[in-house]
């Protein structure tokens, strides 16, 4: 049982250093001496893929070595960070490319609070059309501007509803 929770434990912890290491990257990487890849993403694209779709086999090579080395070599934390990593991408793609790319129609009418404020935030990130000043570089992680911006919002068309007009009684 306590190696079960370990491997767990490690899986997870490794989810959620995967923002940070993510962050880094994209902010430094994507957006550095690798911007020729990322670019296309910052623009209006004619077709399904882009270059930028290469930083996702980019990042699985980490996760399936070491998952293939874990395995193999039988060190059960090699693979468990491995996983980690692996289940990062799937959420990863999950946020960003289905919820808020819509790359395929599954959430398409979320009215979450999270999902407008990561759709928000990631709005501000594209608002940048170059390398430089970006912003809202993670994509899981959504800042407190953003959070409290969607709230706000949310308050504003509650009380912004219109009242369904109801017609007096006719008197008889």
């Amino acid at each position: 049982m306590i190696g079960l929770l370990q491997y767990i434990g490690v899986l997870l912890g490794t989810f959620v250093i995967m923002e940070g290491i993510t962050w880094c990257t994209h902010k430094y990487v994507m957006h550095g001496f690798l911007w020729y890849l990322h670019k296309d993403h910052h623009q209006v694209r004619p077709g399904v893929f882009e270059k930028n779709d290469l930083f996702a086999f980019i990042f699985a090579v980490p996760s399936f070595l070491l998952i293939y080395s874990g395995t193999y070599d039988h060190h059960w934390w090699m693979q468990s960070i491995g996983f980690g990593i692996m289940l990062y991408g799937f959420a990863y793609f999950m946020v960003h490319d289905v919820i808020i790319h819509q790359r395929f129609k599954w959430f398409s009418r979320s009215n979450n609070t999270y999902v407008r404020a990561i759709r928000w935030a990631h709005k501000m990130h594209h608002k940048h059309l170059g390398k430089e000043q970006g912003e809202s570089f993670g994509f899981l992680y959504v800042a407190k501007k953003y959070w409290e911006k969607v709230q706000r919002d949310k308050q504003l068309m509650a009380g912004a509803r219109r009242v369904e007009y109801a017609p007096e009684k006719e008197e008889t």
